[in-house]
Formats: C-alpha cells, structure tokens, sequence
C-alpha cells in the first residue's frame, strides 16, 4: 500500500514538472498577443473559475476565519508575488533562462528553512548552494553576451525573486497542506489573488481586440489556466501528501529539460553551451543539498 502511494506520489509530481516546464515556451508565446498583465489575470481568474466548479463535486471543508487570513498571506507569496513576477521577467527573459531559474527553488528554499524552521545548514548544503549560485550566475551573465542585453537580465532576476517568494510560501504555510485539501486551499487562494489583480488589470483586458486574437494564442491561455495552472497545483499539493519534501522538489529539475526541448522545437528558444553549464551547475547543487540530512533526520539519529 505505502508502495502504491510512493508511485502516485511520484507521478503526481512528474505531471505537475512537466506541465511547469512547459509553461515558459507556451507562456512566451502567448505573451506575442496578450501583455503580462492580462495573461497573469486570466491565469488566476481562470484557475479560481476551475477550483470553485470542483469543489461542488468535493466534500466542503469550514475553513477557519484565522486560517482564512492565513490562505490571503500564503496567497501573496505562492501566486500574486510568485507568479505575477515571474510572467514579467518571462516576458523580458528567454523560456530556457527562466525555466533554469526555476531549478534554484529548493536552494532558496533551504536557505529559509534555515532562517524560518531553524533547520540545520551542514557542510553540504552549503556546497551545493555555493555550486548552485555559480549556475545561476552563469545563467545571469551569459544573458549579457547572448544579445538579451539588459531586459534579459531584469528577466532573470524577476524570475529569481519570483522563487524566493515560492519558497516563502513554501515554508512559512506549509501546515496549511495538512490541515485543508489541494482544492480547498487552492479555491481561496486564486480568489484571493484574482482579487488583488483585477482592479489594476482591468483595463488591460477591456482593450484586448480579440478579433486579432490567433486561435493558437487562445489555447495558449486555454493552458496556462487549466494546465499549468489548475492540473499543476492539484497534483504537486497532493504529492507533497505523499512523498518527503525533498523527494518532491528533486522533480524541480525536469523544467528545464522539458522546457529546453519545447521552446527549441516552437522556435522560441535557442540552446547554447553557457546554459548547459548553467544546468548541470543547478542540477549539481541540488542534488548535493538533498543529500544532507533534514532536522527530523538528524534527531532520529540522537535518539
């Protein structure tokens, strides 16, 4: 049975990745026809659209007014900052940049499980994230000498902001996860987040003409919405039930390979030898952090 569950586990996680690493490519392409504003709106109101339908078929949780306030904070960190930012910076950025940014999230994440949950920062956690900086950087600076110039760069950077602000949700509300279900949680936080976008996004939208709109571009959205959005966080919630933390975040590192492949066969990508440097730099830090042991782990040992 426990086995069965590692195997859901492990799938659920494997689609959530895949649908992500996708993201970029398809995101970049249908940043051609909308504004990051109006595709970040339709992305949360679309996604609080999917939730509220789902949860009619689901059986209905009370959610306290405490731990309301609570989902509106982790709302913040996990969509209005995370996302927001991070279709900005894609809109100035290449899809293979921003989905190698993305690979930084569990060093990040360590650094504040660090500082917020006091977890232990041993000698190779601080190898890896040393390792894992140098692919960022290698990442940052070869967007210099790769003709994406200074909006390349402010890119790359938003997208790195966008993962700490990830990685703060991640760690400050992470027992909203075993208190609520994935559909729960994730209707009020797409309410919460469509809320603080659409009354600076409006206009946005009223000024779409979308008799110029391509079909393409509008299952572009279509994905982003459902997708990378309402599939994704069903299935990467339920895995964190599932499976360790670290085991989870380890999947993190499928984006970048998918998105690569993806954005070079849409012909919205180009992929050189500074970014493959700059993955296996990523991929080695990370791996090298997940090797370390975790807090729990290290008491277990004492005792």
């Amino acid at each position: 049975m426990g086995n069965d569950k590692n195997v859901k586990g492990h799938l659920l996680a494997l689609t959530a990745n895949v649908m992500w690493g996708l993201m970029s490519p398809i995101g970049k392409s249908a940043l051609q026809e909308f504004s990051a504003m109006s595709l970040t709106t339709f992305r949360m109101v679309g996604a609080a659209i999917a939730f509220w339908l789902l949860s009619l078929f689901c059986k209905h949780e009370q959610v306290s007014r405490r731990d309301m306030l609570r989902i509106a904070c982790a709302s913040l960190f996990a969509l209005v900052f995370n996302q927001g930012v991070f279709i900005f910076g894609l809109s100035l950025t290449s899809p293979i940049d921003a989905s190698i940014v993305t690979t930084t999230l569990p060093i990040i994440t360590m650094i504040v499980a660090a500082l917020y949950l006091k977890e232990p920062i041993t000698n190779k956690k601080i190898l890896g994230i040393v390792v894992g900086a140098i692919g960022a950087l290698t990442l940052i600076l070869s967007s210099q000498t790769s003709g994406a110039g200074s909006d390349g760069l402010w890119g790359d950077l938003l997208c790195l902001a966008a993962q700490l602000s990830f990685s703060i949700y991640l760690t400050v509300f992470k027992g909203l996860t075993q208190q609520y279900s994935a559909v729960t949680i994730n209707k009020w936080m797409f309410v919460f987040a469509s809320m603080c976008y659409l009354p600076f996004t409006y206009h946005d939208i009223a000024v779409i003409d979308w008799s110029t709109i391509s079909t393409p571009a509008i299952w572009q959205v279509l994905y982003v919405v459902l997708g990378g959005s309402f599939v994704a966080y069903i299935c990467i919630m339920t895995a964190q039930r599932l499976l360790r933390p670290t085991v989870v975040s380890m999947y993190n590192y499928m984006q970048p390979i998918i998105s690569s492949i993806a954005a070079v066969i849409m012909g919205v990508g180009t992929f050189g030898w500074q970014k493959g440097i700059a993955i296996a730099l990523v991929f080695m830090g990370v791996w090298i952090v997940t090797q370390s042991k975790a807090k729990a782990d290290m008491e277990k040992a004492k005792k």
